[in-house]
């Protein structure tokens, strides 16, 4: 068989189905990406003519893909978020994505390190790529297309917080790499770190996103009025402008992920009532599904291919702590003090989604350095990807609309009784 044609069969078959994802996992509640992970685990089981699905022995074909993924992700998270920046009303995600992410990190590092005997840097690597909330995989709990006109606190944390941990993550990553060459090599400096990848990256990331984010946002709508390139339905612009931004900012050795995301709430909120929002949002969503529907059938092949096979008893234990512990209580004690109800503060807590961002930044930093527990990281990551997936995917759909219908009636009551 023609391994070239039927994997080109594989992605227009995956493609093609995204078409009728949104109205099966309407019916069915149960989130496309489990669908797509059971698809590509028995397509490797059946199949011998796929390429083998293995990120360690291809780790830069992981890092790449994974990263064109992410990125795109992050524009289409910031240009649907509808609520106008400050950090007032960005509070919630700010406690996610500061104390939450910090207390995850620590945790599940403390326990790997305890429990499992992983030396530091791999146990600092493992918090440091588990604890963000993944910005592709999350979207049955983020805030739906622009101009939807629903204020939902926890669907508006949850996308924020994936959008703006995905840079800030990136220190400990490099933290987990700097550790590692001080430990294995002697090399490395924890002073360097700190100004460099702390510092600098994310200040310039931050500044670059929001410089181009306005640049681009004033070339596109200073004349809105007329005739322009919004009138032909460009929402290739996004695309253009996820690839530049994130170039630019990574060649100047800033966080591209950061100034990705930060220069997408920077064009919605230039014009933030504009229609053509919804016409950037709904490309960059069509790409990232075809992508993520990819990277989900490697996935799934990976799972029955080896990704697990250093899986112990007690990493599985772990694994499934981290799910249903760490990142609810890291969540719950961060939340703390902001007035939100309890219920949506334990939502926002749970629904910490884990996905394809834990995969690049594993995969990037052994990229980079090599790590003495490489492979367990693997499988335990894997393996807590799949426990996320399976548990939110499968609850996510039914309780966000619970929660909404809950709290539009309430605001409702209020409203009359006003």
């Amino acid at each position: 068989m023609n391994t070239y044609l039927f994997v080109m069969l594989i992605i227009g078959l995956a493609s093609l189905a995204m078409a009728w994802m949104p109205r099966i996992t309407q019916i069915t509640k149960i989130s496309y990406a489990i669908l797509y992970v059971v698809f590509g685990a028995v397509l490797y089981i059946f199949s011998d003519h796929l390429p083998l699905p293995d990120p360690i022995r291809k780790q830069e074909f992981a890092v790449h893909l994974t990263e064109l993924v992410v990125i795109i992700s992050l524009m289409g998270t910031g240009l649907k978020i509808d609520r106008p920046f400050s950090f007032k009303n960005w509070v919630l995600p700010f406690r996610l994505v500061s104390w939450t992410m910090l207390l995850s990190i620590g945790l599940m590092a403390f326990l790997a390190s305890y429990f499992l005997h992983f030396d530091l840097p791999s146990a600092l690597l493992l918090g440091a790529v588990l604890a963000p909330t993944d910005p592709v995989l999350a979207s049955d709990v983020q805030e739906g297309p622009p101009h939807e006109n629903k204020r939902d606190d926890v669907k508006f944390a949850l996308t924020a917080e994936a959008g703006l941990n995905d840079g800030l993550a990136f220190p400990f990553t490099w933290l987990a790499i700097v550790v590692a060459q001080i430990v294995y090599t002697g090399k490395g400096s924890l002073i360097d770190w700190l100004l460099i990848d702390v510092l600098y990256k994310i200040a310039v990331g931050a500044l670059s996103g929001f410089l181009l984010g306005r640049l681009l946002a004033y070339a596109i709508f200073k004349n809105s009025g007329k005739e322009t390139v919004m009138d032909k339905h460009s929402g290739f612009i996004a695309l253009a402008a996820t690839l530049v931004i994130y170039s630019f900012t990574e060649f100047i050795h800033a966080y591209g992920f950061m100034a990705v995301f930060v220069g997408a709430v920077t064009l919605r909120n230039y014009e933030i009532k504009h229609e053509f929002h919804t016409e950037l949002h709904s490309f960059t969503d069509q790409i990232e599904r075809i992508l993520v529907g990819i990277v989900l059938i490697l996935f799934g092949g990976s799972l029955v291919s080896g990704v697990l096979n250093e899986l112990s008893g007690q990493m599985l234990i772990l694994g499934l702590v981290f799910v249903f512990v760490v990142r609810p209580l890291a969540g719950y004690v961060a939340l703390w003090g902001t007035g939100i109800h309890t219920l949506q503060r334990f939502s926002i807590s749970f629904f910490g989604i884990k996905g394809i961002g834990s995969f690049f930044y594993l995969s990037f930093a052994l990229v980079e350095t090599n790590f003495a527990q490489a492979r367990e990281i693997w499988s335990l990551a894997a393996f807590t990807v799949l426990i996320s997936l399976l548990t939110h995917g499968s609850t996510a759909p039914h309780s966000m609309n619970r929660i909404e219908k809950k709290f539009s009636k309430e605001e409702k009551w209020e409203e009359e009784k006003s």
